[in-house]
């Protein structure tokens, strides 16, 4: 069929066309927006889950959620080897330009002069230029180089001047897990002061599974907030998110063809929107046939092969490759440290940094205590097809 009507996107952190199972965290979002509006401030939400379960594709309908309501969003991505501070200040600046008005009232002008002063306080060399006169409003003093301090500053005087509004604050941050010790406890300190306070302000974030036992380290009450672990979709939730966009065009899907597809992607939404791509293309006309289907996972998972799980096999070194095949004999299930050490003829001891170094680098977390798991679907069958290094 026709390419251009190919109504499946795949891809990191994009928008499928129907949005599937994911109603009751998008309803509990907008009740805590309303909430924050009349002044009650809601616990972070913080979403966990496996790589390909769409997780940053629902971060990001969070932000479009609070910018209908014409809230001020900050949206960042942690693990991009630059420190909180300097993405969250950076975050703020389209936002702020948003507020800027003729006649601003005290609010809005100090949230802007703490936001200056914030941008200081990592860039002394940069200046931002919002055409407001500051001349007469007190320093904004988020600049004392201790990021608790700041960053509660400039989120409470940047919350209260949307609050004048009638809206709020979201701070929403992908992929959270790889944000240092330090940064992650600053946010639950702030979060809990906006809680206490009222400030109308909203946190998300979203991450790998091994999010909330980290933030639990960092502070014990973050335990009080609303977790949300995404999973890969229901079976019924599955087949809408292949059918619906087909619907769209008018295209329909044979019941054997769905049932391939389905069960080939696992129910993940990733592989979901990659297999149907791929047997689109390869299809002549509705319905789309099982032989389509047949062709079209095999192309996809060539495509997956060769980006989502390369991506992620080359970075590795050697002796992670060695311990990351270990792991492969459970498939997507846990092993245990002990079974992936003696595989290796290895003391346990002794493989623990590069066990420590794949958790860093997020392919592998541990779900508990001795055991380890691949964060990527369908990881172990890649490493299975490749050559032995």
């Amino acid at each position: 069929m026709d390419a251009v009507t190919n109504p499946y996107v795949p891809g990191a952190g994009r928008k499928p066309l129907a949005l599937v199972g994911r109603d009751a965290t998008l309803h509990a979002w907008d009740v805590a927006l309303q909430r924050a509006e009349r002044g009650i401030t809601d616990q972070p939400f913080v979403l966990y889950g496996l790589r390909g379960v769409g997780k940053t594709v629902l971060l990001t309908q969070l932000r479009h959620d609070a910018q209908r309501r014409a809230w001020i969003v900050v949206q960042v991505e942690g693990g991009t080897g630059r420190p909180l501070r300097e993405l969250l200040g950076e975050g703020l600046y389209d936002p702020l330009t948003d507020l800027r008005r003729p006649a601003p009232g005290r609010r809005l002008l100090k949230a802007i002069a703490t936001a200056l002063s914030f941008k200081a306080s990592y860039d002394v060399t940069g200046t931002w230029t919002f055409g407001m006169d500051l001349s007469g409003v007190p320093s904004g003093g988020a600049d004392s180089g201790v990021l608790e301090t700041d960053l509660k500053r400039v989120i409470r005087d940047v919350s209260l001047a949307a609050g004048d509004d009638g809206v709020g604050l979201a701070i929403l941050i992908d992929e959270a897990q790889d944000l240092t010790a330090d940064e992650l406890t600053t946010l639950a300190v702030v979060a809990q002061a906006a809680a206490q306070d009222n400030w109308p302000v909203l946190f998300g974030l979203a991450g790998l599974p091994s999010l909330p036992q980290t933030m639990a380290e960092a502070k014990s009450y973050t335990e009080r907030f609303h977790f949300v672990h995404v999973e890969r979709l229901s079976d019924e939730d599955a087949r809408a998110a292949i059918t619906r966009p087909a619907a769209a065009e008018d295209v329909d899907w044979s019941a054997e063809a769905l049932d391939h597809v389905v069960a080939a992607a696992g129910r993940y939404p990733y592989f979901l929107q990659q297999f149907g791509q791929e047997t689109w293309n390869e299809s002549e006309g509705s319905p789309i046939r099982f032989e389509e289907a047949q062709r079209g996972v095999l192309r996809g998972q060539k495509q997956l092969d060769n980006g989502f799980f390369r991506a992620r096999w080359d970075r590795t070194t050697s002796l992670e490759k060695r311990y990351l095949r270990a792991m492969c004999p459970e498939g997507d299930d846990g092993v245990g440290s002990g079974e992936v050490a003696s595989r290796l003829g290895k003391k346990i001891g002794s493989i623990g940094p590069v066990r420590a170094n794949l958790m860093h680098k997020g392919l592998i977390y541990a779900p508990d205590h001795g055991i380890v798991r691949f964060t990527v679907p369908g990881m172990a069958g890649f490493i299975a097809r490749q050559v032995a290094d």
